[in-house]
């Protein structure tokens, strides 16, 4: 059982090029379980922790709607966006500049082997964080990812999160809204949840800038605490 953690920061990066990436790191993490269980040995398996920010993209998962997209391609194009239709859970989801993406690709059998903990703590990472900047964030009964002021006119979504997992390894992950450009939600029904809106940090600061490098660092933090990691490389 391997609990320590590889943590990537990447920078700014193509959705597809980074999608290619996630995809040779879940590879690589299956390879050694097919190898193990084949050959009954105890190789180790490896977990990762990407941090990303896309250029402008909208993605939609494989049980989406592509009518939540408000939008066709030619209008994307004049907005400097891409579109493409993905591999994990949930419906359409914005990615650009000023949003901190994770993607945690990880064995959850070197942790536990529940998906529903496995989003929960997620959620809890995003939570604990917020609550370090004084925004209280909060779940939504049957709505996945973090919203703030649930059950009232005001609930908006400040967490999207959407993952894929395949014996036990996962890929994809949550997209936080740091400095986002809220204008751009405005292409799509976010999560395909329609009269719900969507906030960032800045906004809920009253319009002061988030340190992106120090909110990746508290959320490695809460994950380390939540995840019981026992190495960070």
């Amino acid at each position: 059982m391997n609990r320590e953690i590889i943590v990537k920061d990447l920078g700014r990066k193509d959705y597809k090029d980074t999608w290619d990436y996630q995809e040779t790191l879940f590879k690589e993490i299956l390879d050694v379980k097919i190898k193990n269980r084949r050959e009954n040995a105890g190789a180790a398996t490896p977990n990762y922790l990407l941090f990303v920010e896309h250029p402008h993209v909208y993605t939609l998962g494989k049980s989406g709607d592509i009518s939540n997209l408000l939008v066709n391609e030619k209008e994307l194009a004049k907005k400097g966006a891409q579109f493409y239709k993905i591999n994990r859970g949930g419906d359409i989801t914005y990615h650009g500049p000023g949003q901190v993406v994770g993607y945690p690709i990880l064995d959850l059998e070197n942790f536990f082997t529940d998906i529903h903990k496995y989003l929960r703590l997620l959620e809890e990472m995003v939570i604990r964080t917020l609550a370090d900047y004084d925004i209280k964030g909060d779940r939504s009964k049957g709505e996945t990812g973090v919203w703030l002021d649930v059950g009232t006119p005001r609930a908006r979504k400040i967490c999207a999160m959407g993952v894929r997992a395949s014996r036990w390894v996962t890929m994809h992950g949550f997209a936080l809204n740091a400095n986002t450009d809220l204008s751009y939600f405005d292409l799509m029904i976010p999560c395909g949840i329609k009269d719900k809106a969507v906030t960032s940090m800045q906004a809920e600061l009253g319009g002061r800038a988030v340190d992106e490098t120090v909110l990746k660092q508290k959320l490695i933090e809460h994950f380390t605490s939540l995840f019981e990691v026992e190495g960070i490389h």
